[in-house]
């Protein structure tokens, strides 16, 4: 059961940074081929990735404290 957690949670992290690299990539190529939709709103164009970025890094972390939880729980166990 541990080891099905810990290949779940690999993935996870896998996922999310991934998923954080190709969106951030697209952000940047989308705002140098339109910058002036971005011209118009006060935020900078890379408000979008700074946001994701730290939703991105809390979901890894807390899958990250998980994983840490797990190794230990397994440990004592032996």
């Amino acid at each position: 059961m541990w080891n099905k957690l810990n290949t779940f949670l690999n993935c996870l992290i896998g996922a999310f940074i991934g998923v954080f690299l190709a969106r951030s990539v697209y952000t940047y190529w989308d705002y140098t081929t339109h910058p002036e939709i971005y011209a118009v709103s006060s935020a900078p164009w890379y408000t979008a990735i700074l946001l994701f970025g730290i939703v991105s890094g809390a979901i890894i972390l807390a899958a990250m404290l998980v994983k840490v939880m797990i190794r230990e729980k397994v440990k004592k166990g032996e």
